[in-house]
């Protein structure tokens, strides 16, 4: 008897004992993925029913742990026929909490840690496919292995999964250079939300055969299926980079300085990342190991990298000639060049620490919003004019991905006096005031994180009316229980049992 044979079976024998008894769901599930692998005890569900910055705190039936896209099959198939609710999660790194059951308990969690297999690798084709449960870090080390790349880079790269990645859109600091997830992407496997398998993987840089279904799940956050399997683009591997950090008085500063460098280093300039003072101070008074590399503060620090494939040392000249005319135009204030590769990641310690030491020092209001570059400067002053006139003490940090458009303002709240029930109110007028903002200057509520649980109430005005009611009409054709991660995006509640 086949795997197949032999899960189809144990299926067949364990959705017909009757009824929806909790117990009869968890004997039919370790049937399919094994018992040891259906966590149900409350110490061992825990760490998978709450968010990586504890903000949201669920329950669940069970955490699932399959270990191939079949055993995820069956798995979502008897939950179709159950109608219980399905939470998919990857590494459970996110910020809007997509990831996390809600109070109910009558979710399963299917969490992909053991799907975490590279299945192939071209050089030829410049793709690998992977398990959705691969963690970023394990595929950016294949394709180096091999000799190319894969660009996608963030401070959660560690434990972060893919899975999660392509069903936030994940951006990252390459951006500019690369694209976010959906530039990615060349193929996709998902399991359907009844538990049929739709497989297209196939790694095609070209195919114009009706309907690009993949993309409805990019950045569908686990709502319409669920993500076992990639296909995705590698590139060649840099051969030379340079980085550098410069600083600045005025906002203005950066966007002259982005010109200069785009004028100068074209599609070499992969990443230019903006911190302002307020957010480095965080960093520095809550994470081990960084340090300022200037010896005053400034308003504004800029990591800027370039890369090339091609060898030599033309590339870290060409920076330290453009960083010069800037500082003789008095586009920056002053510039430091690492000599070596130990202080270029120092550099990045300091942007890649930002989430760790945020969630530490303070109630945040994080914000993941972008706008067209020529906007930008404004968007800065006039979240922060309004916060600080509304919520005086208030901490307004800024931090991201200028060069693509993508600022995170996040707004540092006191502990005592925002802990519990007050953080709430006080964060749904700062996102009041930041979307104001935002959508005023032709922008997005979010570029990379997601809306999961955090940002449902804000999507209507973010993208209006007719958009969510067509997001609704696709959702409730693909998951017509609504079982899919229910409550996230939007509100769509799960089936009765």
């Amino acid at each position: 008897m086949t795997i197949r044979e032999g899960l189809q079976a144990a299926f067949f024998v364990l959705t017909w004992v009757g009824g929806d008894v909790p117990g009869d769901v968890i004997e039919a599930l370790g049937a399919i993925v094994g018992p040891a692998q259906v966590l149900t005890a409350p110490a061992d569900v825990a760490p998978y029913v709450t968010d990586w910055r504890e903000r949201y705190h669920g329950q669940a039936l069970c955490v699932v742990r399959p270990a191939n896209t079949e055993q995820v099959a069956f798995v979502v198939r008897l939950c179709a026929e159950r109608r219980i609710p399905i939470v998919p999660q990857g590494g459970n790194t996110g910020l809007c909490g997509a990831a996390t059951p809600d109070g109910s308990g009558r979710a399963v969690v299917v969490r992909l840690d053991r799907m975490n297999r590279v299945r192939s690798l071209s050089r030829t084709g410049g793709n690998i496919v992977v398990d959705a449960g691969c963690v970023l870090a394990t595929i950016q080390q294949a394709a180096e292995a091999a000799g190319m790349l894969f660009p996608l880079s963030l401070g959660a790269e560690g434990s972060c999964q893919i899975g999660g990645n392509v069903s936030t859109n994940a951006g990252g600091v390459t951006v500019m250079r690369y694209g976010p997830m959906r530039e990615l992407v060349l193929g996709l496997e998902v399991v359907l939300p009844d538990g049929s398998i739709a497989d297209w993987l196939a790694p095609l840089r070209k195919n114009t055969t009706g309907y690009d279904l993949k993309q409805l799940f990019i950045g569908a956050e686990g709502t319409l299926g669920l993500i076992t399997g990639a296909a995705l683009k590698l590139f060649p591997k840099p051969a030379q980079s340079a980085v550098a950090m410069a600083v600045h008085t005025e906002i203005e500063d950066a966007l002259r300085l982005l010109e200069r460098c785009r004028t100068r280093l074209g599609d070499r300039l992969s990443s230019f990342e903006i911190i302002s003072r307020s957010q480095v101070q965080v960093v520095l008074d809550h994470a081990q190991g960084c340090s300022d590399p200037f010896d005053r503060p400034w308003p504004w620090y800029l990591l800027i990298e370039a890369t090339d494939t091609l060898p030599g040392s033309g590339l870290r000249p060409v920076l330290e000639e453009t960083l010069a005319a800037a500082l003789e135009a008095g586009e920056i204030a002053d510039a430091v060049i690492p000599a070596s590769e130990a202080q270029g990641e120092a550099l990045w310690r300091i942007r890649h620490s930002v989430s760790e030491a945020n969630k530490d020092a303070g109630m945040g209001v994080s914000h993941d919003t972008a706008v067209p570059l020529e906007n930008q400067a404004r968007f800065v002053r006039a979240v922060t004019a309004q916060v600080e006139a509304e919520f005086p003490g208030a901490n307004v940090l800024m931090i991201g991905h200028i060069g693509d458009g993508n600022i995170h303002a996040v707004i540092l709240l006191d502990f005592a006096r925002y802990d519990g029930d007050a953080f709430w109110p006080a964060a749904a007028r700062i996102n009041d005031i930041v979307d104001g903002v935002t959508l005023s200057l032709g922008g997005t509520i979010s570029a990379e994180h997601g809306i999961g649980q955090t940002n449902k109430r804000r999507l209507l005005a973010g993208r209006g009316a007719a958009d969510v009611a067509l997001m609704r009409s696709i959702k409730a054709a693909l998951d017509p229980h609504g079982l899919m991660n229910p409550g996230k995006l939007f509100d769509v509640p799960a089936a009765p049992e």
